[in-house]
């Protein structure tokens, strides 16, 4: 189009910077960005829009965030493809500022903001902020269409929420594949693998709903809570040779955990080296933690097979040392366990800490193992007080 001396317009960029962000293509959108300035067209409100998309999705949220401040004009469109882009880069903190912030622009969140912020609460797990979300799609009046119910269903089902999941599936009047599959997947996730595998047997009943990768993601994993090893291998031949589906590494890797929750580890083996491609660390990884869970001999030449391939492809991931010498210790074979901590600590590996975290009044605090926070003192001071108080409940 250069060449043969058309100029672009403002319909011209948005189109070459979607193509650039589908592409990642990060220096040739620096270099459309900059004809965008040649071009007079940087105070383009529909232009600056899919700039801020191509930034977030290339990760450079900075850049993404200084377009989006600098836009003379906006739309609701801007706001929702800057806070877009901190979800996509788990900038959470800005963008439930840029979501709280819209308001004071004279801007109403739309359906798409409501859906952009749900998936930001399934991310992190804050039910409190999801319900309130919910909330203001009620108090709005709202229609729940596909798009939102389902963004409803995945939320409150991955933050384990189940019951609330449900009836918000239940009310759903329309329902596409993505809203089963967020609830069988929810479902199956949760320890609950025999009613997942109700609802997709209910879901196949509708002729106009075909499963798709992520349905059967949560038949497989409903599968292994179940403890279902024949039905589980049927469905992954369903989803390839009925469905036309093919199976990803995350399907091979739900196909080994239920061949090793069963406590099938030589046969978890055999199918892992049967896989059409190099199978990856996790895949190992998931074979190796089952062996550990079924106590299975370290000296068995399997473990050992397995612990080499582990090794071979992460030589420098510290929870793999960790597993290994954790079976050592658990099979009484202190000097070996030592041995490969030793080697831990020669390469410079460090066990990684443990953490969780609690939801107090919309604020998530978290906790490490072996780091102390700065108001340590004052939980130590608190936890002896109700142990005081404990001991002299306990003598009355």
């Amino acid at each position: 189009m250069r060449k043969e001396g058309v100029g672009p317009n403002n319909f011209t960029f948005p189109f070459v910077l979607k193509a650039c962000a589908t592409c990642l293509a990060l220096e040739e959108g620096k270099q459309v960005h900059a004809d965008i300035f040649k071009f007079g067209l940087d105070c383009d409100v529909y232009v600056n829009n899919n700039l801020v998309h191509l930034y977030g999705s290339c990760k450079r949220v900075w850049d993404a965030c200084k377009v989006f401040d600098e836009m003379p004009v906006r739309s609701i469109v801007s706001w929702n493809s800057v806070i877009t882009a901190c979800v996509q880069n788990l900038w959470l903190g800005d963008a439930i500022w840029n979501f709280v912030k819209m308001k004071d622009f004279g801007f109403e969140p739309n359906e798409t903001t409501m859906v952009i912020m749900l998936s930001l609460c399934a991310q992190i797990g804050n039910l409190s902020l999801g319900r309130w979300i919910h909330s203001q799609v009620i108090e709005r009046g709202m229609t729940l269409n596909c798009q939102l119910g389902t963004a409803l269903v995945d939320m409150y089902a991955k933050s384990g929420d189940l019951g609330y999941a449900k009836l918000v599936f239940d009310r759903m009047e329309k329902k596409n594949v993505w809203t089963w599959s967020a609830m069988i997947l929810g479902l199956a996730q949760h320890g609950f693998g025999k009613e997942g595998l109700e609802l997709f047997l209910k879901m196949k009943e509708s002729v106009s709903i075909c499963p798709n990768y992520v349905t059967f993601l949560g038949v497989l994993c409903a599968c292994s809570h179940a403890g279902l090893v024949d039905e589980g291998f049927r469905y992954f031949y369903e989803m390839e040779h009925r469905h036309g589906i093919r199976p990803m590494v995350i399907h091979y890797g739900a196909m080994v955990d239920i061949l090793g929750r069963a406590g099938n580890l030589e046969e978890a083996y055999n199918f892992l080296m049967d896989v059409p491609f190099q199978p990856d660390p996790i895949l190992w990884r998931t074979l190796l933690s089952a062996c550990s869970i079924h106590n299975a001999n370290v000296s068995d030449g399997l473990v050992d097979k397995v612990r080499k391939k582990l090794l071979e492809l992460e030589p420098r991931r510290s929870e793999n040392f960790v597993i290994i010498a954790n079976m050592y210790a658990d099979a009484g074979m202190w000097e070996t366990a030592t041995n490969v901590r030793r080697t831990m600590r020669d390469g410079g590996l460090k066990k990684i800490g443990g953490e969780s975290c609690i939801v107090l009044e919309g604020s998530i605090h978290q906790f490490f193992s072996g780091c102390s926070k700065d108001d340590h003192e004052s939980i130590e001071l608190l936890l002896d007080g109700l142990n005081l108080n404990m001991k002299m409940v306990n003598s009355l």
